[in-house]
């Protein structure tokens, strides 16, 4: 009787607190959780009230990662109705309303993840609502990158090959490499997160070849490639350029042969225009020669 007289006076007094408190008790049994992008993930919420559960009100919000000053509500339960945030439809709903607050996302994205809150109010319960908070991180492989290379290809010239990648959680780990004929690992330059770069000063014909960036999380691994081709000039070796004298030498002589052939066919022409000249004259001054005196007879 005494141990019996006991228990109902610790319950009277543990009922007695609650309506002492006026609120409702949530607790969150997991502060962070992890969920590859794509699958299905509970978050859980649990709340004791003393209350019946007719003007229960449940709200879920969202804080994202990518934008902290920016909440937004997920779904809501509001006395038997539920209303879904338009960027949720479809994807987030209750687990076992109303005696629990816990809410089941399905086919989750990057952009899910962040701060979650369950705020719980159940009047006519006074003080502020029960709210219980953890932490939601979606993993995803890294997406396809993107490979890009500016700068002059000729040699001696400089050459930028770039690597960019737009998603992956955690993010991934970048490495650049030549593939052919070697395979050489190329020192990276980290521009932010997702980006990363090489550059190749005085470039030459053995910087020819394909380059491969690679992207590497704990989900999997993408590759992107380039094939760099360096113009390289015609060597000024010394048999070229004995070549081109020779060929510069050969077309002298010609041209020397021509112009000595031009100038005799031109001291021909003007030898015979002179020679028929003279004829000429020879021949005038033979007609207009004076008779000579005729011989008379007696």
């Amino acid at each position: 009787m005494v141990s019996s007289g006991c228990c109902l006076f610790g319950m009277t007094c543990l009922v007695s607190i609650f309506f002492q408190c006026g609120a409702v008790r949530v607790t969150v049994s997991e502060s962070n959780i992890e969920v590859v992008q794509g699958d299905s993930v509970t978050l859980p919420c649990s709340f004791l009230t003393m209350m019946p559960l007719f003007r229960l009100s449940i709200i879920w919000t969202l804080t994202p990662f990518s934008d902290p000053d920016f909440p937004t509500q997920v779904i809501v339960y509001d006395q038997g109705q539920v209303i879904e945030n338009p960027a949720f439809t479809g994807r987030v709903q209750f687990a076992g309303m109303p005696w629990s607050a816990d809410v089941i996302l399905n086919d989750t994205r990057v952009s899910d993840a962040g701060t979650y809150r369950c705020l719980v109010n159940n009047p006519p319960e006074t003080g502020d609502p029960g709210i219980g908070e953890l932490s939601l991180s979606v993993l995803a492989p890294p997406s396809l990158p993107l490979c890009l290379w500016e700068g002059d290809t000729s040699a001696g010239g400089s050459v930028t090959l770039s690597c960019l990648v737009l998603e992956g959680v955690p993010t991934p780990q970048m490495s650049w490499e030549k593939l052919e004929p070697d395979q050489i690992t190329l020192p990276i330059n980290i521009e932010g997160q997702l980006k990363g770069s090489v550059k190749i000063v005085n470039v030459s014909a053995q910087n020819s070849g394909v380059y491969r960036c690679s992207v590497t999380n704990l989900l999997g691994t993408q590759n992107c490639y380039i094939n760099l081709s360096v113009y390289t000039p015609p060597d000024n070796s010394p048999g070229v350029v004995q070549g081109i004298v020779l060929t510069l030498f050969m077309a002298l002589v010609l041209l020397t042969l021509l112009v000595l052939v031009l100038w005799l066919h031109r001291s021909a022409q003007e030898s015979k225009w002179r020679n028929s000249h003279e004829d000429e004259e020879c021949y005038n001054e033979i007609r207009y020669t004076p008779s000579l005196i005729k011989r008379s007879f007696v």
